[in-house]
């Protein structure tokens, strides 16, 4: 089997390099400190040596989720829960405006933006960075940080982008107002 590699010119290169660093530039946030439990207490994950850290690398995360949002009685399946509760989250939208929720089940920036989105009138779904086709669409995008919202008009071209419920509120109004007129 023959392997062929991709090759490009220094310009080409460089090119990426400036892409990538305007990109990074634009992401907003603050250098989150990770503590995670080693041989028995807990300890700031940059502090620890170049093996444990490497073993980290590697560790999978599980979420337990203490409290179920829906029940199951008796006779319903679960593929007839997962059908109501998608049936009571999505909200109809009339104006056409439409977003993509990035977020991650262990983020602590993520629950606020989403109860914004739960109580808005704007239609949307939310995307969970962890799973593959959630970080293929996010790769997409661009999208390099949880939570972002991208903001959609009726053509589907992206109109705004928001990491908070703040930023979200100033996008959002303002179109919404647009739209209505």
């Amino acid at each position: 089997m023959m392997i062929t590699a991709k090759v490009r010119d220094l310009g080409a290169i460089e090119a990426d390099i400036a892409h990538t660093k305007e990109a990074l530039s634009q992401v907003r946030g603050t250098e989150t400190e990770v503590y995670a439990r080693i041989v028995g207490y807990y300890r700031s994950v940059r502090n620890w040596n170049k093996g444990k850290r490497e073993e980290y690398n590697h560790r999978k995360q599980f979420v337990y989720e203490q409290t179920p949002s829906h029940k199951l009685t008796g006779t319903e399946t679960v593929q007839e829960a997962i059908q109501q509760i998608c049936e009571q989250q999505q909200v109809q939208s009339t104006n056409g405006i439409h977003y993509e929720f990035f977020a991650r089940k262990t983020c602590p920036n993520c629950p606020p933006v989403k109860e914004y989105l739960e109580n808005c009138t704007v239609s949307g779904s939310c995307i969970d960075v962890d799973t593959e086709q959630g970080l293929e669409r996010a790769r997409e995008l661009q999208i390099f940080a949880a939570p972002t919202v991208v903001v959609f008009d009726e053509q589907g071209n992206e109109i705004a982008r928001a990491h908070t419920a703040q930023e979200l509120s100033a996008v959002l109004e303002p179109a919404l107002e647009l739209t209505a007129v």
